[in-house]
């Protein structure tokens, strides 16, 4: 009982001062000390017209605007599907929380750890 009640004792008042030592910064850095890294959502290029055209379809129905992929926005150039799913599904990753399961789609999304904006198109 005593060797329990010790234990404990050292993991309420000694992990959290480890925790929060200099060494650490005061952050628990769980991969090889590295901060979370930015992604993207792109369409896959295996992706059938019918379902990017889907994707299009549902991401700008949540979003409400893609202005950004219609003639003379920054992102309608160039003129395919799967450049337009890619932006708009993007759009709805960044939107709707930056989860993996957000650049789902059916299985239609990857997750990009490069920056996939060009020219004027930004990506969120």
């Amino acid at each position: 009982m005593a060797k329990s009640t010790a234990s404990l004792l050292v993991f309420l008042f000694i992990f959290p001062l480890l925790l929060s030592s200099n060494n650490l910064g005061g952050h628990v850095k769980f991969v090889y000390g590295l901060e979370a890294q930015k992604s993207w959502c792109v369409a896959k290029p295996s992706s059938s017209d019918s379902t990017l055209e889907n994707n299009i379809e549902y991401a700008c129905s949540i979003l409400g605007d893609c202005k950004m992929i219609q003639p003379g926005g920054s992102c309608f150039e160039p003129n395919n599907l799967l450049n337009h799913a890619s932006v708009v599904m993007n759009q709805y990753y960044a939107f709707s929380g930056g989860n993996g399961w957000n650049c789902y789609f059916a299985g239609s999304g990857l997750i990009a750890v490069s920056d996939p904006s060009y020219d004027n198109c930004k990506y969120a």
